[in-house]
């Protein structure tokens, strides 16, 4: 444990691999002083802890910890076959790792289909959570959209007739049509976001089923107005695919006691990756907005 300490709380960044069960293990990044208060960033399905390396310097730089949590199936995190890949499943591990570092009163920030573990990890584990900064996610009830489920039936026929190259081809698309400013998609960048895949490609596959077939324990739109710390949307005002439905937008702000949105001119889906001085902004606003007190 005392190794794992320094190896978490150095100066720089550092990169581990934490238990969270005897049968999972998920992919953690710690950069900044250990005093620092700290940020937890949880990307979406197809992102990994490369996707915020604008974001981390912007932190470390303002006196922050930054903690990127992979979940299970995600980035260069484990990906056991029959183990459980619902959000909740994935609030409880992100909840383990936080308890594991000693951490308490983060802000987290989740992009994506990230924000819907940090909203579970919120109602059940108030403790952990100072605020939350949602980079277009809504309140999903799935790990997997239909959209993705349709697509993963093809999973065996991808692998037969494609395999990596043909996933690499369809994220750097992907990557393009959900930007306003396309020119930070680059084969290196294309390369970073399909590392942990490129490893496990079976594994990958055999995960993203698992995920798209996952049933939660419970709904967590009823439970949103339980969440009293501060909630930020930021969303990127360029037209763009993967973006948070209006009508999630809605629910969120008829169900959440604090909730705030910010537009980032001329971005898109990844806002990180596009403007990540926005994103900071909007991290810096949250951590000082003050909670809604419990009635």
């Amino acid at each position: 444990m005392l190794l794992l300490a320094v190896l978490l709380f150095g100066d720089s960044s550092h990169v581990v691999q934490l238990a969270v069960s005897p049968q999972e293990s998920v992919s953690v990044t710690v950069a900044g002083a250990g005093a620092g208060e700290p940020v937890v960033l949880v990307p979406g399905l197809f992102g990994s802890a490369f996707g915020y390396r604008h974001l981390i310097p912007l932190l470390v730089g303002a006196g922050y910890q930054a903690i990127v949590f992979e979940p299970l199936g995600v980035g260069t995190s484990a990906r056991p076959e029959r183990a459980d890949y619902s959000l909740s499943a994935q609030a409880e591990r992100l909840a383990t790792v936080l308890d594991t570092l000693h951490v308490r009163q983060a802000v987290i920030i989740g992009h994506d289909i990230g924000a819907a573990i940090a909203f579970r990890l919120a109602y059940r584990r108030p403790d952990l959570v100072r605020a939350i900064v949602s980079l277009e996610g809504g309140p999903a009830e799935a790990a997997a959209t239909p959209g993705f489920r349709r697509a993963m039936r093809f999973a065996p026929w991808i692998k037969m007739f494609g395999g990596y190259g043909r996933v690499r081809r369809e994220i750097r698309r992907s990557l393009v049509a959900s930007s306003g400013d396309t020119s930070w998609v680059s084969d290196a960048v294309v390369d970073g976001y399909t590392t942990g895949a490129a490893h496990n490609f079976d594994g990958t596959l055999k995960a993203y089923v698992r995920m798209a077939h996952a049933r939660e324990p419970e709904r967590l739109v009823p439970h949103l107005a339980e969440i009293l710390c501060p909630v930020r949307l930021v969303v990127g005002s360029a037209p763009h695919s993967g973006g948070i439905p209006a009508a999630e937008v809605r629910v969120l702000a008829a169900r959440l006691p604090a909730f705030t949105v910010d537009t980032v001119s001329g971005a898109g889906h990844f806002l990180y990756e596009e403007q990540p001085q926005a994103v900071f902004a909007a991290i810096e606003r949250a951590e000082t907005a003050p909670a809604r007190p419990p009635k």
